[in-house]
């Protein structure tokens, strides 16, 4: 199973990131994780959110360029290797990991956005494995 990340595009200026982080406070949008990576130029900040859709929307009428991108948010247990494991699994199935960062919702296990750039066969392959995945739905309720 997936779950929707939302993506905004930002100038890489003073103030502006504090700018997207207030129209999300005043809507009621919810930050449970994210990525901020920059260039020079502009910078990919990258969400987790109780509410993709929502925040997606009022950041385009804020005049933020945003999309919203299907990842998938498995969970690891906290044990030395794990991660290199399950990332293996992916691997040899030739799928090329795009991106990831960490998400921290729950104490037992570590949780991890990905982005793969074949999201159907890395989401049966971890499956397979008995990897559990989260949903935007179950994010949500976190």
């Amino acid at each position: 199973m997936t779950a929707k990340q939302l993506s905004v595009f930002i100038e890489n200026r003073q103030g502006r990131l504090g700018e997207v982080l207030h129209v999300l406070k005043e809507n009621g949008v919810n930050i449970l994780s994210m990525s901020l990576a920059d260039t020079t130029e502009y910078g990919i900040l990258r969400l987790i959110v109780n509410n993709p859709e929502a925040g997606r929307d009022v950041l385009i009428e804020g005049g933020f360029s945003s999309i919203i991108t299907e990842v998938l948010i498995i969970k690891v247990p906290h044990v030395a290797g794990a991660l290199q494991s399950t990332l293996e699994l992916i691997s040899d199935k030739n799928v090329n990991i795009e991106y990831m960062y960490g998400l921290s919702v729950e104490e037992k296990d570590a949780s991890i956005v990905m982005k793969t750039n074949d999201l159907a066969v890395a989401c049966d392959v971890l499956r397979a494995a008995g990897i559990d995945t989260l949903t935007s739905d179950e994010i949500a309720k976190l």
